[in-house]
């Protein structure tokens, strides 16, 4: 039984090839394009669990990719690139990326990742596992990964949702961006806190004046928290 289904879109066939080694050989499906045109086409006939995408890549580029697909999905997306510049990072989290590798890097890093987002997302387990917080005007399941807000669905990214569940299921509980880091991702991140202040600036765009009841608070000089009020 497969694992799941990945999408690797890289022109750099050695680099598609070595993936697609190590992803099949722990039990994963894996579908190739190798440019951007081609990566929406077969985002589309081929519906993936999750999609690794190289920024440099030829028609389309791994920004436009992404764009695309986020008009039509929220399926997770792990960017790999060559540069480590903190603004492609931050642009790459900004256009609805979850993560964000730079090459080179380690094949059994990337499995990890993977396997992590397919864990935390329920694709790979059997078992329906039905966890919703709600509040007042606001519903965050992920079981169906759906975020409402005065009763209308909210397109949200996988990782933007995870990150308001986890704040929300321990409310008034402060944690510091490292923590966050570790606790949300999963795995140790090879980024900057500033991935973590992305997300909650995202969400505050979503969630700005919705309710008097609970806020999304930065706690100066440690981090974040839920906030409701008693």
């Amino acid at each position: 039984m497969s694992m799941g289904k990945v999408m690797v879109a890289d022109d750099d066939k050695n680099i598609a090839e070595l993936l697609r080694l190590y992803l099949e050989k722990e039990g994963y499906t894996v579908v190739i394009s190798c440019n951007g045109e081609d990566a929406v086409a077969k985002f589309g006939a081929e519906s993936p669990d999750i999609v690794l995408l190289d920024i440099m890549m030829p028609k389309l580029d791994g920004w436009q990719v992404c764009r695309e697909i986020r008009k039509k999905s929220n399926c997770p997306i792990i960017m790999i690139t060559a540069k480590g510049e903190t603004f492609d990072k931050v642009l790459g989290l900004e256009l609805g990326a979850d993560d964000y590798v730079v090459k080179p890097f380690d094949a059994k890093e990337i499995v990890a990742r993977i396997k992590a987002v397919l864990r935390r997302t329920g694709k790979n387990s059997d078992v329906p596992d039905i966890r919703e917080v709600s509040y007042d005007k606001l519903v965050v399941n992920m079981t169906k990964y759906e975020l409402k807000v005065s009763g209308n669905a909210v397109d949200t990214p996988p990782k933007e949702l995870e990150l308001l569940f986890h704040l929300a299921s321990n409310p008034n509980r402060v944690y510091t961006r490292d923590q966050l880091l570790d606790e949300v991702w999963g795995f140790e991140y090879y980024g900057d806190s500033r991935t973590v202040d992305v997300h909650i600036k995202r969400l505050r765009e979503k969630l700005e004046g919705v309710s008097e009841m609970w806020t999304l608070k930065t706690v100066w000089g440690v981090g974040y928290k839920f906030e409701v009020k008693e």
